[in-house]
């Protein structure tokens, strides 16, 4: 089904997509809210700018953007997968407890923020440029990967990992990174640590036409809670 999204309020694009078959495609879409929210069992393409909290709740469903997404995309995100050929906006991943999400360009502030993993259920981003500051603020668990493409200095802005206490940060880069908190340590990451993200990074590669190789021989660094400082003593004297 095609749905001509240009002149229709979010609550009918919506009702539409809801209403159609397993195949939507969804042309001019003008920063319509919510798209895609709480869907499962559907493909949405999306050409255009889809507004905030795209694929918000997101339990099972594959969005596929031909364009930029704003805020909130993928917020408290369950399952499926979310591909963005453009830019993303700020708080990408918000709480996003399963599911992967992959942007070709850069994304904005506070990515991945509360990301968290429950037995077999483990979150997955992958950006390809750079992301803002707060990059996986107070994350639990899961994997966000930054490759940095086309950044010139660091792919990351400050406060990286602020309250972190599970999940992984990569982050391919050859320079050092500026105002990391005390909650994480930073590392090279090993070889037997990037066969952690290889598959992930290869399909990232596969849905923007990059060489997977070429990628993963740069160096990347690896960011994890420190045991030694751990979130508590945010608040605490302890």
């Amino acid at each position: 089904m095609s749905i001509l999204a240009q002149n229709l309020y979010f609550k009918d694009l919506n009702e539409q997509i809801k209403a159609a078959g397993e195949y939507v495609h969804i042309e001019d879409c003008y920063g319509q809210r919510f798209i895609g929210s709480g869907l499962k069992g559907k493909t949405l393409a999306i050409n255009g700018t889809p507004g905030n909290a795209l694929g918000a709740y997101l339990d099972g469903a594959t969005i596929e953007v031909r364009g930029n997404a704003q805020d909130a995309t993928g917020d408290t995100m369950n399952d499926g997968k979310i591909i963005i050929h453009g830019n993303a906006g700020d708080a990408l991943g918000y709480a996003m407890r399963g599911g992967s999400i992959f942007v070709k360009g850069n994304a904005g502030y506070r990515t991945g923020i509360h990301m968290k993993e429950y037995k077999d259920k483990k979150p997955q981003i992958v950006i390809g440029g750079s992301a803002g500051s707060f990059l996986g603020e107070y994350l639990a668990g899961g994997l966000i990967v930054v490759l940095g493409i086309g950044a010139e200095g660091a792919p990351v802005g400050n406060f990286t990992g602020t309250g972190m206490h599970g999940g992984k940060i990569f982050i391919r880069t050859e320079k050092e990174l500026a105002a990391l908190p005390a909650q994480v340590t930073v590392d090279v990451a090993s070889k037997d640590e990037l066969r952690e993200i290889e598959p992930l990074v290869g399909e990232f590669a596969g849905y923007f036409d990059m060489d997977v190789k070429s990628l993963l021989t740069d160096r990347f660094l690896v960011l994890k809670p420190n045991a030694k400082n751990p979130y508590k003593q945010l608040y605490t004297n302890n």
